[in-house]
């Protein structure tokens, strides 16, 4: 607790310095958790962060998987709201896949991202599920049940699919644009 009222301390400081009368924007407890998650990431090699609003916008930011098998990468954004931890933050794959538990308008469907939020969970935690999707897809959740039937019923049929939608193909009634590796 004593390093928040720190941060506080500092936050007052700066931004008397910058405009010279003190006047600055209080933080909510949702930010202050971010930037402490953020400033704590420990990511894999194989993702980044980015920040579309710029560094000043915590809130709206990106991470980028490129997971070590298959190639291809895969854009997430991540929106955090001002009750974030005890709301999990909204997460939307930008990038079209083929998978059972990333629907076509880029919904993820990951269970702590729903009813096993908690809040000592943090952006690492989701980043590292995330990443454990491409790893280990989960035909018993899904939500395109068409690529988890083809995963439960014939997990050959749906590594070719995937090789399809990787490269630029149609799968069903589904075309699916080329990665850019």
């Amino acid at each position: 607790m004593i390093r928040l009222f720190k941060v506080k301390e500092k936050q007052k400081e700066e931004a008397k310095n910058a405009n010279g009368n003190g006047s600055f924007k209080k933080q909510s407890a949702g930010e202050l958790r971010v930037h402490k998650d953020i400033s704590e990431l420990n990511l894999p090699k194989s993702c980044t962060i980015s920040f579309p609003n710029g560094k000043d916008d915590l809130m709206t930011f990106e991470i980028t998987i490129k997971p070590d098998e298959g190639g291809g990468k895969f854009l997430f954004t991540f929106n955090v709201g001002a009750t974030y931890p005890h709301e999990a933050p909204k997460v939307k794959c930008k990038t079209k896949v083929y998978h059972p538990n990333i629907d076509l308008e880029g919904n993820v469907c990951l269970n702590i991202l729903r009813e096993d939020w908690k809040p000592v969970l943090n952006i690492n935690t989701i980043v590292y599920g995330l990443y454990h999707l491409f790893t280990e897809p989960n035909h018993e959740d899904p939500l395109n049940h068409e690529a988890a039937g083809v995963l439960r019923d014939n997990p050959k049929v749906f590594k070719s699919n995937v090789r399809t939608a990787m490269a630029g193909g149609r799968v069903g009634d589904t075309y699916f644009t080329k990665f850019n590796y």
